[in-house]
């Protein structure tokens, strides 16, 4: 079932993708913004298995269907996407709005038919790619959230 969540971890990490633009040292607290944050000094943890890439979909383009070991937080940036969870209805995703697929939930996702996406993508763990979208399938209808 495919849940928008809130998860502290994927949230933080989607912020911190747009905003931190220095190099700092694990464990060492952010001096720089500790004007921007009362009672101390927020430090950085990262994860070496945690992922935040862009892609652009041109139309028509989608991925396979796939799973996330910890599941997967997309954000339209600009375009239309579509996505769908294995034998759930077709959605579709426009700027500003985040989707949360759970660990180990068969999806896809891409580019609406007609207009291309760039998508932010925040996950952890390892992806497991599984067989392509048939185009029945992609060209079925699509819903609104």
């Amino acid at each position: 079932m495919q849940l928008l969540r809130t998860r502290p971890r994927f949230l933080l990490a989607a912020a911190a993708v747009a905003t931190v633009t220095t190099v700092l040292t694990l464990g060492e607290p952010i001096s720089a913004w500790q004007s921007n944050f009362m009672g101390g000094a927020p430090t950085r943890g990262d994860d070496e298995n945690l992922g935040a890439i862009k892609l652009r979909f041109p139309a028509g383009v989608r991925s396979n269907w796939h799973t996330h070991e910890w599941g997967q937080l997309l954000m339209v940036e600009e375009g239309r996407a579509l996505t769908q969870v294995r034998d759930e209805p077709i959605y579709e995703m426009l700027p500003g709005e985040p989707w949360w697929t759970g660990p180990n939930i068969e999806h896809w996702h891409g580019a609406a038919h007609d207009e291309h996406v760039l998508q932010i993508t925040v996950y952890e763990g390892g992806v497991n790619w599984m067989d392509p979208v048939t185009d029945e399938d992609y060209r079925a209808p699509s819903r609104r959230r």
